[in-house]
């Protein structure tokens, strides 16, 4: 079995110091386990300082803010700062400010697909459709380094319905050969869509199984193999992921992992980071 080559792209990693705290501004929250207060979207979060930073960040998860710690825009709030509005400010003029926080949410979904796209391409399993997916990159590319106004008429329905085929062909070539799971046991919920909330997943082989959007919210996958596995889609919030391993999972990503728990013996991609609030 080929393993998928990792690389790292920074522009679709985020760089809090290349944005203007647009997480903190553009989106809106509930109070809730996730957030310890409501803020409507527009109104910056009584945590941002004047430098764009946050002024609990170490603190974030002691302070009702778990949800700050999960989110990740996948380089999309310095691609609208620096790029689409030229390294302005919300704060420079309402004009600006409406066009950013409406630009964001739309840039970060596109980038969420370049991730994907990104990681199919690096599959050598996938090699046959190379040409495909490099053409869906560059399209989605151009859309990013369009204007607002054209980033804000995308259709992202009709952007994305095309690269998820490709995407799930990518990702069934990169899990052939593999043995399918067994029917029966534990595994028998397991596949793709699956309710498998609070599931006994401890201890598992899952080694290419389809887990895209499965609902795995606190399910216990303690020592399981998730090689080859596809998860993107999937809900791991809470999922116990402790001496688990990921190294080679498709479609993974951080957002996925810092949802989740995990421990030291916790096996990543090495384009993911390892979460600050996991146990040591």
């Amino acid at each position: 079995m080929d393993t998928i080559d990792r690389g790292s792209r920074p522009d679709l990693m985020a760089d809090c110091g290349s944005c203007v705290g647009l997480c903190c501004v553009a989106l809106a929250f509930a109070r809730s386990a996730d957030f310890a207060f409501d803020k409507p979207a527009g109104d910056p979060c009584v945590n941002l300082e004047d430098d764009f930073r946050c002024g609990i960040h170490p603190h974030l998860r002691d302070r009702g803010f778990k949800g700050c710690t999960v989110f990740d825009c996948f380089g999309a709030g310095q691609k609208v700062t620096q790029s689409t509005f030229d390294g302005r400010s919300w704060r420079d003029d309402p004009e600006t400010r409406a066009g950013m926080f409406s630009v964001f949410p739309v840039m970060r979904q596109l980038h969420e697909l370049l991730w994907y796209l990104d990681e199919a391409l690096r599959m050598p399993a996938a090699a046959p459709l190379h040409s495909e997916l490099t053409r869906a990159s560059a399209a989605v590319e151009a859309l990013t380094a369009s204007s607002p106004e054209r980033i804000l008429e995308t259709d992202l329905e009709e952007v994305r319905g095309p690269i998820a085929e490709l995407l799930r062909e990518a990702s069934r070539m990169a899990r052939s050969g593999l043995p399918a799971l067994p029917t029966t046991g534990k595994t028998k919920r397991v596949g793709p869509g699956a309710d498998l909330l609070g599931a006994d997943l401890s201890g598992l082989s899952l080694r290419g199984a389809e887990l895209r959007g499965a609902l795995l919210i606190a399910a216990d996958l303690r020592g399981s193999d998730l090689s080859f596995a596809e998860l993107i889609g999937a809900d791991l919030r809470d999922a116990e992921l402790s001496g688990a391993d990921l190294a080679s999972a498709i479609y993974l990503t951080q957002v996925q992992v810092n949802a989740a728990r995990g421990d030291a013996r916790t096996l990543l991609p090495p384009n993911l980071q390892r979460p600050s609030h996991w146990a040591s």
